[in-house]
């Protein structure tokens, strides 16, 4: 269930807004920063083809106008991001490597954009409002999506972009053999990707040795078909924010 509150119930200087970036979808939504609940529609637009810096930074700048926002924006991302620039192309378009996302999307809208990771994003939507709101020690999010996405918390602070789906398992990409996509991909049953997963999580458990996995992406919504093939000695639960994380999470670097 979407959580929206409404803005008669928020001070102005509540409000945050975060645009979430997806390789089929880009939505955004204006955020309660006190509660993480939304005070407007969560709008979608599709992730234009091919996703340029230009043509994405269209849509940003329509994703804006529709809500009526005239303040900074904070964008979710499915890259490494430091300090606004892409340092990474795995599952985007080529030509953003390398390129100033926040000065790009700050001159298309006229207003300052704060770029994160979207996991990261994610992540800080769970520490701050959601399963992992007040745990101390290692806190890792998961997203389990078109790859695998990682955010790293040590006692509620961000260590930013971990791209932990691109460690080595099994001579692969960990998200080659265990992202939610490659279940459709190769024809596996939620109990045969759930066995790879735990392949996943045993391995990163054995390097992070974490208090805490919080498992985000579409998969999180389905792990009554596959969680009980994870075997591992990390307690394990579901993401609560669902699909406003990342939108919840952007907003917090907007301010």
């Amino acid at each position: 269930m979407i959580q929206i509150a409404t803005v008669s119930a928020v001070t102005e200087q509540d409000l945050a807004f975060g645009i979430d970036i997806g390789g089929s979808g880009m939505k955004a939504a204006i955020v309660d920063l006190a509660t993480g609940a939304l005070v407007s529609d969560r709008y979608r637009i599709d992730t234009p083809q091919p996703a340029t810096p230009d043509a994405m930074a269209e849509v940003v700048v329509e994703l804006v106008r529709h809500h009526e926002w005239t303040g900074t924006v904070g964008c979710a991302f499915p890259a490494v991001v430091r300090d606004g620039v892409v340092g990474s192309a795995a599952n985007i378009d080529a030509s953003w490597l390398d390129v100033d996302a926040d000065a790009a999307f700050t001159a298309a809208l006229g207003a300052e954009v704060h770029m994160i990771n979207d996991a990261d994003a994610a992540g800080l939507a769970e520490v701050r409002y959601g399963v992992a709101d007040g745990r101390s020690g290692v806190v890792m999010m998961l997203t389990f999506g078109t790859g695998i996405g990682s955010g790293l918390f040590v006692d509620g602070t961000l260590v930013p972009n971990t791209e932990l789906g691109h460690l080595e398992l099994d001579g692969y990409d960990a998200e080659k053999r265990a992202a939610a996509s490659v279940r459709q991909r190769d024809g596996l049953s939620w109990t045969e990707w759930g066995q790879r997963v735990n392949v996943y999580l045993r391995h990163v458990e054995a390097l992070f040795s974490p208090d805490l996995f919080v498992i985000g992406g579409g998969a999180s919504k389905k792990t009554e078909k596959w969680l009980d093939q994870v075997d591992i000695g990390t307690e394990i639960v579901a993401a609560s924010m669902q699909n406003n994380a990342g939108i919840v999470g952007a907003a917090t670097v907007a301010p």
